[in-house]
C-alpha cells in the first residue's frame, strides 16, 4: 500500500507539472515586479562594469540580483494568487541548466589548476620564450592556437588554457597582457562560431536543427576573416620588444611525472563532453565528471607508483570560485528576465516592417554582449522565426562573435576576467573595444558576400 500510495503520488505531481508547463506564462513585463526587476539588474550591471572602480567584485552584484529578483517574482506570484507552479518548473530549469555550465566550468577549471602545478604551462613558457619570440609574436601565437583549439575544446575551456598561458608569459606587462587578453577572447570566440560545439549557442542552434553540421564550417571565412582584423589591428599596440628572459641563468622546468598523460586525459574529458552531448544525448557535464573521475584515478596511481605530490582536491581549491559564482548570477537574472517577458520582446524586430531578420541578427550580436549571448540565443530559438540556413547561419556568427564586444559579453570574456583580475577589466576592454566591432562588421561583410550575394552555403 506505501509503495502504491508513492507511486500514485508521483503520478499525481508529474501531471501537475506537466499541465503547469503547459499553461501560458504570464506577461509581467510593465508590472511593478517586471519595471523593479528590470531596474535591479540594470543597477548590478553597472556595479559589475564598475568593478574596477569601486573594488566590489563582479559576483557579488549578480549573484544579489539573480536570486533577488526571483524571490520578488515568487512574491509577486503568491501575492496575486498566480499559480506558483510556474516559478517553481522554471527555478528548475534553471538550476539544471546552471549546474550544466557550473560543473563543466568546474571540471575545466580543476584540470588547468592541477596542469599548472604539474609545471605544464611553465614548460610551454619556456619553449615559447626561449626561442627569442617577442611580445608581438606571441600575441600572435596565442592568437592562432585560441582560434584552431576553440572549435574543438570549445571557446571557454580555450580562452580559461590560453589565458594562463599568458600570466605564465608575462605578469607585469599590461602593454602587452591586456591586448593579448582581449585577443584570445576574441579568437576564441570567434573559432568557436563555425564549430556545432565550439560554442554552447552554436551546439543550442545545431541541437535545435537549425542546419546540419556541414552549414556551420561554412562560417570560417566570415569568422577568421573578423578576426584577423580586430587581432592587426589590436596588434599595433602590442610592443615588439621580448620578454626579460636569459636562457643561460633561467633554469630549465620539467614536468612532472604523469603531467603528458594529465594533457590526453584532459582531451579525453573534452572528447567525452561532446560524445556524452551529441552521442549519448545526455548534458555535456556528464562527459566531464566522467573526466575528472579519470584524473582522480590516476592520481592514486601515482600516489601509489610515484609517491607523488599531486592533490586533486588541492587544485580544485585554487578555482575562482568568483567566476562560478558570477555565472550563476548572471544566467539566473537573465532567466528571470526571460520569464517576466523581456527577452521575449526580442522576437518583435524580427518581422520585415520593423528590422527584419539581417537587421535583427546583426542587433542580436550587441544583445549579446551586453547581456550575455546564451539567453539571447535561447530567446531567438524560442521566438522561432521564419528563417532560412543562410540567417540562422548569421544568428549564430554574431551571436558568438557579438560576445566579445564586452569583457563579460561571453563565457570566455567572464573566464579570463577571473584569470586576470586587475588586468583584464570592463575599462581595459572598452578601450580597445573598437577594434572587435570593426572586425564584427567585416564578418557580416564576408557572411553576406558568401551567402547571399555567391549563394556559397
Amino acid at each position: 500500500m506505501k509503495l502504491l500510495t508513492i507511486l500514485m503520488l508521483s503520478i499525481s505531481l508529474t501531471y501537475a507539472s506537466a499541465g503547469a508547463s503547459m499553461e501560458a506564462i504570464p506577461d509581467l513585463t510593465f508590472t511593478w515586479v517586471g519595471l523593479l526587476s528590470l531596474a535591479i539588474f540594470v543597477v548590478a550591471y553597472y556595479f559589475v562594469a564598475t568593478e574596477e572602480k569601486y573594488h566590489l567584485d563582479k559576483a557579488k552584484p549578480a549573484l544579489f540580483a539573480g536570486t533577488f529578483m526571483f524571490i520578488l517574482i515568487a512574491g509577486y506570484y503568491a501575492y496575486h494568487g498566480l499559480n506558483m507552479d510556474l516559478v517553481n518548473i522554471e527555478v528548475e530549469h534553471l538550476i539544471l541548466e546552471i549546474a550544466e555550465i557550473f560543473f563543466f566550468l568546474f571540471v575545466a577549471m580543476t584540470y588547468i589548476e592541477t596542469l599548472i602545478h604539474m609545471n605544464v604551462f611553465e614548460k610551454l613558457k619556456y619553449n615559447l620564450i626561449s626561442k627569442g619570440y617577442n611580445y608581438r609574436k606571441l600575441f600572435w601565437l596565442t592568437g592562432f592556437l585560441a582560434f584552431f583549439i576553440s572549435p574543438i575544446a570549445d571557446n571557454l575551456t580555450t580562452a580559461l588554457i590560453l589565458s594562463t598561458v599568458l600570466i605564465t608569459i608575462e605578469r607585469e606587462n599590461k602593454r602587452f597582457l591586456i591586448p593579448a587578453a582581449i585577443n584570445i577572447v576574441v579568437a576564441a570566440n570567434a573559432g568557436g562560431a563555425w564549430s556545432p560545439f565550439g560554442d554552447i549557442t552554436t551546439l543550442m542552434a545545431w541541437t535545435a536543427e537549425k542546419g546540419h553540421f556541414v552549414d556551420f564550417l561554412y562560417l570560417l571565412p566570415a569568422s577568421i576573416g573578423g578576426y584577423f582584423v580586430t587581432a592587426y589591428l589590436l596588434s599595433r599596440f602590442v610592443p615588439q620588444t621580448k620578454p626579460e628572459f636569459d636562457v643561460s641563468t633561467e633554469k630549465k622546468p620539467e614536468i612532472m611525472q604523469g603531467g603528458i598523460i594529465v594533457v590526453f586525459l584532459g582531451l579525453f574529458t573534452i572528447v567525452s563532453a561532446v560524445v556524452a552531448h551529441q552521442v549519448l544525448h545526455m548534458p555535456a557535464m556528464w562527459g566531464m565528471m566522467f573526466g575528472l573521475a579519470m584524473l582522480k584515478l590516476f592520481q592514486y596511481r601515482l600516489k601509489r607508483k610515484y609517491n607523488s605530490t599531486l592533490n586533486i582536491f588541492e587544485s580544485m581549491s585554487k578555482i575562482e570560485n568568483n567566476t562560478l559564482l558570477f555565472f550563476f548570477g548572471i544566467l539566473a537574472a537573465v532567466g528571470a528576465l526571460y520569464f517576466i517577458g523581456w527577452l521575449g520582446l526580442a522576437a518583435v524586430v524580427y518581422q520585415p516592417d520593423i528590422l527584419g531578420p539581417t537587421g535583427a541578427n546583426i542587433g542580436v550580436g550587441f544583445l549579446s554582449a551586453i547581456v550575455d549571448n546564451v539567453p539571447v540565443m535561447s530567446a531567438v530559438l524560442k521566438a522561432n522565426p521564419d528563417m532560412g540556413v543562410d540567417q540562422w547561419m548569421l544568428v549564430t556568427l554574431t551571436a558568438g562573435v557579438g560576445g566579445s564586444l564586452i569583457s563579460f559579453g561571453s563565457a570566455a570574456g567572464v573566464g579570463v576576467m577571473g584569470k586576470l583580475p586587475g588586468v583584464y577589466t570592463f575599462a581595459a576592454h572598452m578601450k580597445y573595444s573598437w577594434t572587435i566591432l570593426v572586425g564584427y562588421f567585416v564578418s557580416i561583410l564576408i557572411w553576406y558576400g558568401q551567402f547571399e550575394i555567391l549563394g556559397i552555403y
